[in-house]
């Protein structure tokens, strides 16, 4: 099986737009174009194509729908993890969020919620578990996954070093995320392995594609 996971397109807050929400934060004219070009650079047709509930993330899916009219496509609970809360954030921009942003990192509390709309780090890594253990029960095809930055880096993570969220674990993987975070548009290729283990895709890009 292989399972190509694309990060959504540029969004409003990407940009650094000012939002009003967490899950309904639309592409920018930008993004829709990356959306775009990473439909183009699958090799085939999906057998499944799964998207995050998120709305930049749908919207991203929906130009692989456009080129495969036919495609299975599921909506998945992948959608980025919400660890400050919507409430406290509207209006803000990346850049205004900054501070309680660092606030909560420096904390590294693994069952701190920020707010009665917000999420524990703990949770997020559970929704993050039930996405491998899915993956691994399809056993065979092309997948899509069209999710979020901090998810699939918390993913990756979690397949190099577990999937018990504690201090040390999202210390270590916050510095991975930040030293190289995923781009808009871009894909993380992995394969599932012969012992059901889920590992990265080494063979060759198709196309043009750096994204790996």
């Amino acid at each position: 099986m292989k399972i190509w996971l694309l990060r959504h397109g540029e969004s409003a807050s990407n940009a650094g737009l000012p939002t009003n929400g967490h899950g309904d934060v639309p592409l920018t004219a930008a993004g829709k174009a990356q959306a775009t070009a990473a439909a183009a650079r699958l090799p085939q047709a999906p057998d499944l194509l799964i998207d995050s509930p998120f709305l930049r993330a749908r919207a991203s899916a929906d130009a692989i729908a456009q080129r495969w009219p036919t495609v299975r496509r599921e909506t998945w609970p992948i959608q980025e993890v919400t660890y400050l809360s919507p409430a406290r954030c509207i209006g803000t921009t990346r850049h205004t969020r900054q501070p309680i942003v660092d606030e909560y990192w420096r904390r590294c509390d693994p069952d701190y919620v920020d707010g009665p709309d917000a999420e524990s780090f703990a949770a997020f890594m559970r929704r993050i578990e039930t996405f491998h253990r899915r993956l691994q029960s399809i056993g065979a095809g092309f997948v899509v996954a069209v999710g979020h930055g901090q998810f699939f880096a918390a993913y990756r993570h979690a397949l190099a070093h577990g999937f018990a969220a504690t201090p040390a674990w999202m210390r270590g993987y916050r510095d991975a995320e930040t030293a190289m975070p995923l781009g808009n548009g871009e894909f993380v290729r992995l394969r599932l392995a012969p012992d059901h283990g889920i590992v990265p895709d080494t063979g060759p890009a198709p196309y043009d594609d750096q994204s790996s």
